[in-house]
């Protein structure tokens, strides 16, 4: 099982299925890829109380693709831990890139 199992190609971009851990000592954006839930695993350093994680992990992800954050959107999960990103303007291919190089080394 790999972490590609976690990206789906949309014409518009692509759909990233992710596990967020709020709360701790250090930010990691990828931290690891849950190969059972199929996820890519994120530690986020913002406790999730009113959107602050949420606003940290879209901010983290534009940075690591190279979108404006304005690209991305929350689909599924807002208050769960197990989200959905809808990440616009990038494709399957170059997200498997920079996930690869995060995850692998």
């Amino acid at each position: 099982m790999s972490f590609e199992e976690a990206i789906k190609a949309l014409d518009s971009g692509i759909i990233i299925d992710i596990e967020v851990t709020p709360g701790s000592r250090s930010l990691s954006v990828p931290s690891g890829y849950n190969e059972w839930r199929r996820r890519i695993e994120v530690k986020l350093t913002k406790n999730a109380q009113k959107g602050k994680a949420n606003e940290q992990l879209v901010e983290s992800f534009a940075e690591l693709i190279g979108v404006s954050s304005s690209e991305i959107l929350i689909t599924s999960g807002a208050t769960s831990s197990k989200k959905s990103l809808l990440i616009k303007g990038i494709s399957y291919q170059r997200a498997v890139s920079v996930f690869g190089a995060h995850l692998k080394g």
